[in-house]
């Protein structure tokens, strides 16, 4: 009995040291495995013809629309927002980043829907479009019954099948409109979308802001009373989400904007408004530079170290004001 005792307690470090050493290893290859996941996709060139010969009018903005939707399927380590194992678990800028591009996938695909795929409030709208949008508006956390990433491929199917339609002569049924006022349409939303994010990016360093929900209009009115100053300060544990959430989204509206410039092309050259999209599309571009530090840095204003919120929200306030810019341009007769 002794000498099995002895032979027990001599061989539990043994035990400990291999758990150790699995342990590690796993740790290592999750690493490994988390770092090349989160390295974002690259900008790809936006297809302006078909089989580099023939034009059509809302090919490129479709063709842009499913190969961003699929590029936040198919990239390294695929769709994670999802994902219930590590080590894509443990990742959140990624989600974050995914979470960015879909909103601006569901806004386009949802003023294709509306706008672009019918020629007046009382048309018909397009079955394949209208099974697309809708599909694409599933639960982005969904993983069993069903799969966000089943019903996000239903919805780039189709809308592939819109795409086809589009560039069949024969087909009478399929339309783009490529209009002043449907592109109005598409740069209120991204108008939203980008003052949001500018406005929660500024929020890493700001503590309060003055209550101006109700301001310029006398005669407004609140459901509940509303307070003077409001506490918008970013969570120190959000600011890198945020960030990555508004990287997400430029990297989108980087591909949509360089397809409009192509199907929209005779609207912004009559109204000279070709400038502002390339302002645009500059800022934009800005967004996606390489990172020069692992982590996302929250830096005072004017500290030592640098915040990197307040430089994304920076080059989205300049793509904003162009937006602006542009919409203004189209107003005009």
């Amino acid at each position: 009995m002794k000498e099995k005792s002895a032979e027990s307690i001599l061989s539990k470090p043994r035990w400990t040291r291999l758990v150790a050493l699995v342990l590690g290893g796993l740790a290592v290859i999750f690493i490994i495995f988390g770092i090349y996941w989160s390295r974002p996709p690259n900008i790809f060139w936006v297809n302006h013809t078909i089989d580099n010969e023939r034009v059509v009018v809302g090919y490129s903005t479709t063709d842009t629309l499913i190969r961003v939707a699929e590029t936040m399927l198919d990239k390294p380590g695929g769709y994670l927002t999802n994902d219930r194992m590590p080590p894509s678990v443990f990742l959140d800028n990624v989600p974050n980043w995914e979470l960015g591009v879909l909103q601006q996938v569901r806004d386009l695909a949802r003023v294709i829907r509306n706008d672009y795929s019918r020629s007046q409030s009382q048309s018909k709208e397009d079955p394949d479009v209208r099974d697309g949008e809708q599909a694409f508006f599933i639960d982005n956390k969904s993983w069993i019954f069903p799969a966000a990433e089943t019903e996000y491929r239903k919805a780039i199917a189709g809308f592939a099948r819109y795409r086809d339609r589009l560039a069949d002569d024969m087909d009478t049924e399929a339309q783009f409109y490529a209009r002043a006022d449907n592109l109005r349409e598409w740069l209120a939303q991204v108008e939203k979308r980008l003052g949001s994010l500018t406005r929660r990016l500024g929020d890493s360093v700001a503590t309060t802001r003055i209550n101006e929900d109700l301001a310029g209009d006398p005669s407004a009115e609140a459901s509940n009373p509303q307070p003077d100053k409001i506490d918008v300060r970013t969570s120190w544990f959000e600011v890198d989400d945020v960030f990555f959430e508004s990287r997400g989204t430029a990297w989108a509206l980087l591909h949509f904007f360089r397809a409009a410039e192509f199907d929209f092309a005779h609207v912004l050259e009559d109204k000279n408004a070709n400038a502002s999209v390339r302002q645009i599309i500059r800022e934009l571009e800005a967004t996606q530079q390489s990172l020069g530090s692992p982590v996302i840095l929250n830096g005072s204003g004017y500290g030592f170290f640098a915040n990197h919120s307040l430089v994304m929200a920076n080059y989205l306030a300049r793509a904003n004001a162009a937006v602006i810019n542009l919409r203004e341009l189209l107003d005009q007769g």
